[in-house]
């Protein structure tokens, strides 16, 4: 596959998924490439999803629908070992990134493992260093690294809040117009706490411009 093929990716992952935001989600978007990951290829096989890729060590998937996926298509299958430094999901964003994606969506990365959400937010760094957009999304979350200013239209916002967390030491002169609490050239530090969180969208548009940094934002509907 060459870059025009898989512009726009979507990674499934393993994670908590509800089945209809994630039909509603592939029915609105339009996906030139689907990677399943370890569980997440459960609901690929659920929701009639049909994958580009399938990958992980699969621990975590019945061999039942493995089974089916090896003798029954001609999807290919990338097996890791269990043994490895990154997640099954870290590394399906680095395939996404080598084989050419412009874009990644990652569905069931987030649910009840706290340690591998956050690992998901970190490994989105792997994305901005390409200059790939990348972003974990679930029903209620949308959530993306920013190491530039960013622009945000009411209208097109995924919820109704806006959290800034800084996810390195510090984020520079950081500015906020359009916003409930705007800020000017303010220092977010990573022990600022809370103070980023639950802002929101009060213009047509809001606009985030820092100077050095690498920001968390969190678009939340709740």
């Amino acid at each position: 596959m060459n870059k025009e093929e898989r512009m726009k990716t979507l990674i499934i992952s393993g994670g908590q998924i509800k089945r209809e935001f994630l039909q509603n989600f592939v029915l609105e978007n339009k996906f030139e490439y689907v990677i399943g990951v370890d569980k997440g290829i459960e609901m690929c096989f659920e929701c009639k999803i049909i994958p580009s890729i399938l990958m992980g060590d699969f621990d975590s998937l019945s061999d039942e629908i493995l089974n089916y996926y090896e003798n029954n298509t001609d999807i290919e299958i990338k097996r890791f070992k269990p043994e490895k430094d990154d997640t099954d999901t870290q590394m399906a964003i680095r395939f996404a990134i080598q084989s050419g994606s412009t874009q990644i969506a990652i569905v069931g990365a987030t649910g009840s493992r706290i340690d591998h959400l956050l690992g998901n937010i970190q490994a989105l760094s792997m994305a901005l260093e390409n200059n790939v957009e990348c972003y974990l999304i679930d029903s209620n979350n949308k959530i993306m690294l920013l190491n530039k200013g960013i622009e945000i239209k009411k209208e097109q916002q995924y919820g109704a809040f806006i959290s800034l967390l800084a996810l390195t030491n510090q984020v520079t002169k950081l500015t906020l117009t359009g916003v409930k609490y705007p800020l000017t050239e303010y220092t977010l530090t990573n022990q600022s706490g809370g103070f980023g969180v639950s802002n929101e969208v009060v213009e047509d548009i809001a606009k985030i411009t820092f100077q050095t940094g690498i920001l968390i934002m969190i678009q939340s509907k709740d």
